[in-house]
């Protein structure tokens, strides 16, 4: 009975594929440094302005956002700089610049909430990642604290171990 199904489950139709696919999260570039160099706090998720040749240049799947931060300037917006975006490559004398300031689309409250935040000592914004969510670019955004260089062995240190013991597991289990 291995080809049964269970009982009232039915077939996806085409549409609801359709809206599966759309609302998965479509990662173009991750700072995968930025969880190392600091101890994350809280995350938000925060829309992004950007021109038409941006937005073909992401969905080809090409931007950096290692030496990305968060700026909020005192009109209460937020400015993502130092991300880096190719410039289209079909794209004619209207394409943007690589690393232009991009405004964050965010809700007033969490951006007072972040301003107040990063006043304290040892806090900044850094970018996570940059994925398509339903079509939109967005990124993710965490409030963190610098780690010490201690800190960063420590967790080398337990991200190996975890993985020796995961091995270990694996072994014992296929014997």
């Amino acid at each position: 009975m291995a080809g049964t199904k269970a009982p009232g489950a039915k077939k996806p139709t085409p549409g609801q594929r359709a809206k599966a696919e759309a609302d998965a999260r479509k990662v173009v570039a991750r700072n995968k440094k930025a969880r190392h160099d600091y101890h994350i706090d809280a995350t938000y998720e925060a829309g992004l302005s950007l021109t038409g040749t941006e937005v073909k240049a992401l969905r080809m799947g090409r931007a950096s956002l290692v030496e990305g931060w968060i700026e909020i300037d005192r009109h209460h917006e937020a400015w993502l700089h130092n991300v880096h975006i190719p410039e289209y490559s079909q794209g004619s004398w209207t394409n943007h610049g690589p690393r232009r300031k991009r405004k964050l689309l965010l809700h007033r409250e969490e951006i007072e909430k972040l301003a107040v935040k990063s006043r304290e000592k040892g806090h900044t914004i850094v970018p996570l990642e940059l994925y398509f969510i339903r079509g939109r670019a967005k990124v993710e955004i965490a409030l963190a604290r610098g780690k010490q260089e201690w800190d960063k062995r420590r967790t080398l240190r337990e991200k190996q171990d975890e993985r020796e013991a995961q091995r270990a597991m694996s072994l014992r289990k296929h014997l």
